[in-house]
């Protein structure tokens, strides 16, 4: 079932959603499994499964040359999906990149996605590799998320890349994209942002979903100024709970987001990471309460392969 479709049953009541991160590779599914298990007793109609894209290592040869080697430190997104799919009985939305595909590549996946029964897609840029300084587009690959959008919303009414198919799919993808209540860190400014997630709704965004934020203000004055300009699909809030010290320094360089002071605070007063976990619990339920009271759609929640502090907020709001 599409994303849309599971807010539009629910009627108005705030669904609970997770995002997962694949385990690296040599773990076993059984321990994302366990993460997994405790937070289907709070019902979610879907389950993110993130993407990773290659990686460069080095390996030294016999005559002490070192060579350029491709990896992925993490196992197919799309056979972490159709796991879980399996196992859960949930619909899985797959996050599905410009960087590192090519375009064949990104169709290839879109039919095996099909193939499977996968209902949603989450379309997304992704980010620089670690040696870049800024994103580089794939050779032969989308350089914009809206690129991939297209690609996907064309693949919808049949139009492959070397041309049509035999008839047009059976069920279109549900389409996802991402969005920053606080302003993506490449944009010169909120409105150029909002500007251009108005682009990829009228490319065929089907639903947002946020990236997380600390102080709700951000996420309600964001949705009230892409209302302003005519976005009317839903847009889910997306929160991760602060978890070490390090969070007050590492997210706001990473996703140019602020913390409130209050928040600063309470973490600075901490002795160890285990108080900053209870400190970014407690902050999370008065979000997700807030947030609940509003008739939000979705509550999304960012994993990061742990349960126990999401499990914790879920139990109080939902």
């Amino acid at each position: 079932m599409k994303v849309t479709e599971h807010i539009e049953r629910a009627k108005g009541k705030t669904l609970f959603s997770l995002e997962i991160v694949p385990p690296l590779k040599g773990k076993s599914i059984f321990e994302l499994y366990q993460n997994i298990d405790p937070l289907m007793e709070f019902n979610p109609p879907f389950i993110d499964v993130t993407t990773s894209r290659e990686e460069f290592i080095f390996i030294e040869k016999d005559n002490g040359l070192l060579e350029k080697k491709t990896t992925r430190m993490r196992p197919g997104t799309l056979g972490i999906c159709a796991s879980i799919q399996h196992r859960y009985n949930v619909d899985v939305v797959p996050h599905v990149l410009c960087g590192g595909f090519t375009k064949e590549e990104t169709e290839y996946l879109l039919i095996d996605c099909q193939y499977v029964g996968i209902d949603n897609i989450m379309a997304l840029r992704g980010d620089a590799m670690k040696h870049q300084r800024r994103f580089e587009p794939t050779e032969g690959g989308h350089h914009f998320a809206s690129d991939l959008i297209q690609h996907i919303h064309r693949f919808n009414e049949g139009n492959f890349l070397y041309g049509c198919a035999e008839k047009t799919p059976e069920y279109k993808f549900c389409i996802g994209v991402a969005a920053y209540p606080e302003k993506h860190i490449e944009a010169p400014s909120l409105e150029v942002d909002l500007k251009r997630l108005k682009k990829k709704v009228e490319l065929g965004a089907d639903y947002v979903v946020t990236q997380m934020f600390f102080d709700n203000n951000k996420y309600f004055e964001f949705v009230d100024k892409a209302r302003e300009i005519g976005i009317t699909i839903p847009i889910i809030p997306g929160l991760k709970p602060i978890a070490i010290k390090e969070h007050l320094k590492s997210l706001p360089q990473t996703f140019k987001l602020d913390i409130p002071d209050e928040l600063i605070k309470a973490v600075e007063k901490c002795k160890d990471n285990k108080e900053v976990r209870q400190v970014g619990i407690e902050w999370s339920i008065q979000q997700s309460r807030k947030l609940k009271a509003a008739n939000v759609p979705v509550i999304h929640y960012y994993t990061m392969g742990k349960s126990d502090n999401i499990y914790a907020i879920a139990k109080e709001v939902f």
